[in-house]
This record gives C-alpha cells, sequence and structure tokens, in this order.
C-alpha cells in the first residue's frame, strides 16, 4: 500500500473517530434544536416582554435542574451566572431534564413565556429553583421558557 493511500486512511479513521465521539458527548432531549441563532440572555433580561410568545433558543450552562421530575432546568452564560434563565417543560411532554445535565453546556428552544398566577407548574419550578439555588430573581418569578427540546454537550 502507497504511503499516500495509508495516510489518507488514517485521516478517514481519524476523522470518524473524533465525529462518532462528538455524536455520542451531545446528548439530544425532546426535539432537540433546530434555530440556528441564539438569544443572548441579557437581551431577555433587559426587555423580556419583547420575546413573550416568541420561539428562541438560548446557550449557556446549566446551573441547576429539577431534583424531583426533571421538568425544569435553568441557564446562564456561565455556571456563575447571576442572569438565569429557567426552561419548563409539561410534565406529560416525554422530556425529562436529568440532574447530570447541571454544569454542562448546552443549547435549548422553546416558547418565551411569561408566568401567570393560575401557572401551578411555573410558579412551583421558580420556587424550587429559589429553594435549590439561594437566589430568588423577579425575573424567575415571572418568565420562563417553554421547553420544546435541548442539546446538552
Amino acid at each position: 500500500m502507497s504511503r499516500v493511500v495509508r495516510a489518507a486512511l488514517a485521516g478517514a479513521m481519524l476523522f470518524t473517530a473524533v465525529v462518532g465521539v462528538r455524536a455520542v458527548v451531545d446528548e439530544k432531549l425532546g426535539k432537540g434544536v433546530s434555530l440556528t441563532e441564539a438569544t443572548p440572555i441579557k437581551a431577555l433580561y433587559e426587555a423580556p416582554d419583547k420575546f413573550v410568545g416568541k420561539t428562541i433558543r438560548i446557550d449557556g450552562v446549566v446551573t441547576a435542574v429539577c431534583q424531583e421530575m426533571g421538568c425544569w432546568m435553568a441557564m446562564g452564560d456561565a455556571a456563575d451566572a447571576e442572569q438565569i434563565v429557567r426552561l419548563k417543560v409539561d410534565h406529560e411532554a416525554g422530556i425529562v431534564f436529568p440532574i447530570s445535565a447541571k454544569g454542562k453546556s448546552a443549547s435549548a428552544e422553546g416558547v418565551f413565556e411569561k408566568i401567570e398566577a393560575a401557572d401551578k407548574e411555573g410558579n412551583e419550578a421558580a420556587a424550587e429553583q429559589a429553594a435549590q439555588t439561594g437566589k430568588a430573581s423577579d425575573f424567575g418569578k415571572k418568565y420562563q421558557i417553554k421547553a420544546v427540546g435541548a442539546i446538552l454537550k
């Protein structure tokens, strides 16, 4: 076998190994993520009502996860971020956020919504997040993303 053929084979095997490892590392939850552009978390904090009702994507680090049923997770720009957005799923949605997601990079998408007084699950998730993190932000009590999918990296 010629040197060129061996080099090409070695390169192809390396590419396959790297791509294969990457596919195993990313974990798709629900529908995953289809939007290509992320909305900065800072922008949500600056003008939240501008985004209400819109499907958005956020990228960041998972800062907290529901310890009971995996029905919510919170994300910030960094693990110690002050500005955090909670992603909530309905219990029957078929998505469970794993506790092991905490500290991982993630992308997630869904509809940005204002939590209404009658939204029992949204208000419970806000209270659980505040208890778990020791931070009860006004933003977290009022807004969340109704998630349809995420990718953990």
